[in-house]
């Protein structure tokens, strides 16, 4: 494979390499555009979806964000069954597929009906979106960050990695966008009525797109092959845990607290301001949109200082940051635009820390053979535990009149996480992947 000058791709990467990269992030992004939807217009569509209480206005939103955590523990599932799928047959094999699930969930719950016209059959209907979304984002890490870090040269393998959340935040972002835009042209009543529908039309349209876009890339294992000539044994589906028990635990501990900062950072701080300072909706929206886009810019950077410094150094930054910094900073926040996209961004700054390496870390921990397995399930188990239900347990804090309580929630989650990257990981930088 013959390597190609700057001008023709960057950094040196081969142009093969190059292709990888747009077929593995073009149709992540889309995936993600699609799973984060939701939570930008969860405000907007929950009193239409779900029945509404006389003595609490807080029920529609809490039920939303309820279905929001139940998404999340179909991800577990979608990492154990899409991994498996991936080490038996190959990565872009179960890309494609997942990207497939997820244009279809996000298409019902553009046509999801309102609780006023078919009454449960609503929020019924939405939670079967939401699953299904949720199945396909769970086999979307596992397939897509093993074949982004396969794909790396040596020495970058860091960089690569970082791209899986560059992508992830350009859905984000895309989806963030298009939710300000819609509050910020139509009225709140029309938000409410039909334009939330919009941004769920626009993410199934655009996961034909990814499908196509995903044809083009190359398999990074031969394993697949091996096994149909019968010089490789199938992967059996828990293989990882038997074979490798500590290293999936140490995933749980590696990302119980990156999961938690993750989407009360990216996802929940804007609706937490609303909540607790009474926010402007649409500012929020802005604020959020503008700290994504930092956030994406971060993504590369840190991923390549990985690469020079080490992955278990970063960690224990974000470690020790998301330790002592998330009470202070929340209690930073008040009605005023500034506050919060001062708030986001520096958080966003140690929450890069972990999120540029995830892929990389969780990768280089598990042998090819069972690789997106070993990576994809228990990573998507505590993202479940402890990612999903991020927004329903700092709503349901606020709910109780006790909001400053989930700050400290964060932090403690941080400081188990801290312990484990300072006495139980080891530095991978530098081991080639097995």
């Amino acid at each position: 494979m013959a390597t190609v000058t700057p001008r023709q791709a960057p950094l040196g990467v081969p142009r093969s390499r190059v292709r990888q990269l747009l077929a593995a992030n073009i149709g992540n992004a889309v995936e993600w555009f699609d799973w984060y939807t939701y939570s930008f217009l969860a405000v907007y569509f929950s009193t239409q979806v779900f029945p509404k209480s006389a003595g609490n206005s807080l029920v529609p939103l809490l039920s939303s964000f309820a279905v929001f955590a139940v998404g999340f523990f179909m991800r577990p599932l979608g990492g154990l069954l899409v991994g498996s799928f991936a080490d038996r047959y190959g990565r872009k094999a179960a890309m494609t597929f997942t990207i497939s699930l997820m244009g279809a969930g996000s298409l019902l719950m553009a046509l999801t009906p309102t609780y006023a016209s078919v009454g449960m059959l609503a929020p019924v209907i939405l939670t079967l979106a939401r699953l299904t979304q949720g199945l396909s984002v769970g086999g979307e890490f596992a397939a897509a960050t093993t074949f982004l870090v396969e794909s790396a040269p040596p020495g970058r393998r860091g960089l690569f990695s970082s791209f899986q959340y560059v992508s992830t935040t350009v859905g984000q972002l895309l989806a963030s966008g298009l939710a300000a835009l819609l509050a910020a042209g139509i009225t709140e009543a029309q938000m409410s009525s039909w334009g939330w529908r919009v941004p769920f039309a626009v993410g199934a349209l655009a996961s034909l797109v990814g499908l196509w876009i995903r044809r083009s890339a190359d398999e990074t294992t031969t394993l697949a092959e091996d096994i149909k000539k019968g010089t490789a044994e199938k992967p059996k589906l828990f293989d990882f845990l038997v074979h490798h028990p500590g290293k999936a635990a140490l995933i749980v501990g590696i990302t119980m607290a990156g999961t938690v900062a993750y989407y009360t950072w990216t996802t929940f701080l804007p609706t937490y301001a609303q909540l607790t300072v009474k926010f402007d909706k649409a500012e929020a929206l802005q604020a959020g949109t503008l700290s994504l886009l930092f956030f994406m810019v971060l993504q590369p950077l840190l991923g390549m200082l990985s690469d020079r410094i080490g992955r278990r150094p970063m960690l224990i930054m974000f470690g020790v940051a998301f330790t002592l910094l998330p009470v202070p900073l929340m209690g930073m926040l008040t009605d005023s635009f500034a506050s919060l996209l001062l708030v986001q961004c520096v958080g966003m700054v140690f929450l890069g820390c972990f999120t540029s390496i995830s892929a990389a870390v969780n990768s280089e921990l598990f042998p090819t053979r069972v690789r997106a397995s070993g990576a994809g399930f228990p990573y998507s188990l505590t993202v479940a535990l402890f990612g999903g239900t991020a927004p329903l347990v700092g709503t349901a804090l606020i709910d109780a009149g006790n909001a400053g309580a989930f700050a400290w929630y964060m932090s403690v989650l941080a400081l188990g996480s801290t312990l484990v990257y300072v006495f139980a990981l080891k530095e991978t930088k530098d081991e080639p992947l097995r």
